[in-house]
């Protein structure tokens, strides 16, 4: 005889309980706007019908890095979330203030991703931490932060973790993205808060500000589901699993650095993300506006460019190409194309009901 599962307990979170196997849009009150508007921390709650643990997804910690928004509202359309076990807590915009303004920051010019755990009685970014930590962070197992790069800069598709911590790096490589990377932990940070409380939070880079990118928004959507279900969450459909291969793993890297450009002047870069170069390649010339003098950009080391910069102008010690210290044939799992392919199949990822 089967022993029936006692009944999951309701979600209490924001003054609203959750049933088991129902959603909701949750708004935790934070300030009042100068137009006296009030500005809350808006999150959607998936509270599964079955056990399990609790995962939040966040994006827009920066509010112009705006690629997670995107990556959350697609998991949110998400078929597989359908039949979840455990609790899943969406927060599309964090920064609110920020995602208005088109900004990085907050109003104050104060970075919220240096801020954590923050106070109830601090500036308004200490205010917003200490709300996110003690109502998100708290409640949750694990967590995934989803960054893109900074304005005028591009990164490709990466989860930065802190490589010591094996059940973080688990998880990074059950995400399948094209590297990880090894992250060290900022003071103020939410990795750092997190790591206090031995919660794993993995951040996806990918993309550039205010933009969309198309295949690291697949990647980003497909690399949760991922990790969704390495922990148990959710389960592919059974008619369709045998299509699923597991992809590649992810080429580990414990050392980066920036390619500085020797001089100011106008940069034409030879060189893009995702791609392998040598010690001493071309990655592009920095010359001055009336084309007197060129200097050659060379690759100092071998390794895989994960970033750079899209701005032409450029001033002496700019920062203009980010290099990831990985072997060639580890390299080849960065390839865009291949990862485009590597959705076909996939019974997690239905676009055609999530986009």
């Amino acid at each position: 005889m089967t022993r029936k599962q006692p009944a999951r307990a309701p979600l209490d979170i924001g003054g609203k309980l959750i049933a088991p196997g129902t959603r909701q849009v949750v708004d935790l009150p934070l300030s009042m706007m100068s137009d006296h508007t009030p500005a809350s921390l808006s999150l959607q709650v998936i509270h599964g019908r079955r056990e399990g643990p609790t995962i939040f997804v966040s994006a827009a910690i920066h509010g112009d890095e705006i690629i997670g928004v995107e990556i959350v509202r697609r998991l949110i359309r998400s078929p597989a979330l359908r039949r979840m076990a455990g609790t899943l807590l969406l927060i599309p915009i964090v920064n609110t203030f920020g995602f208005i303004n088109h900004s990085r920051y907050l109003p104050d010019r104060r970075d919220l991703n240096r801020s954590f755990p923050g106070s109830a009685g601090g500036s308004l970014a200490a205010r917003l931490a200490h709300l996110f930590t003690n109502e998100v962070l708290a409640r949750s197992d694990v967590g995934i932060d989803l960054h893109s790069a900074a304005v005028n800069r591009i990164n490709l598709p990466q989860i930065r973790v802190d490589t010591s911590n094996k059940r973080a790096l688990a998880l990074g490589r059950a995400f399948a993205p094209p590297v990880i990377v090894n992250s060290n932990l900022r003071d103020g940070s939410l990795r750092e808060a997190a790591s206090e409380r031995n919660i794993p939070v993995m951040v996806f880079e990918a993309g550039e500000g205010l933009r969309f990118d198309e295949t690291a928004i697949r990647i980003g959507v497909k690399g949760v589901l991922n990790v969704l279900r390495e922990l148990g969450m959710i389960t592919a459909r059974k008619s369709s699993a045998a299509a699923h291969k597991p992809a590649p793993q992810a080429a580990v890297a414990t050392r980066t650095f920036w390619v500085r450009a020797a001089e100011g002047g106008v940069v034409r870069t030879h060189c893009t993300i995702g791609q392998f170069v040598k010690k001493g390649a071309l990655l592009g010339v920095v010359s001055d506006p009336f084309g007197e003098r060129d200097t050659d950009i060379l690759s100092p080391h071998t390794g895989l460019i994960i970033g750079r910069s899209n701005l032409p102008i450029v001033n002496e010690g700019d920062a203009l190409v980010h290099i990831a210290s990985v072997p060639r044939a580890a390299a080849a799992r960065a390839d865009l194309d291949t990862l485009e392919e590597s959705f076909e199949g996939d019974p997690l990822f239905d676009e055609d009901e999530i986009l």
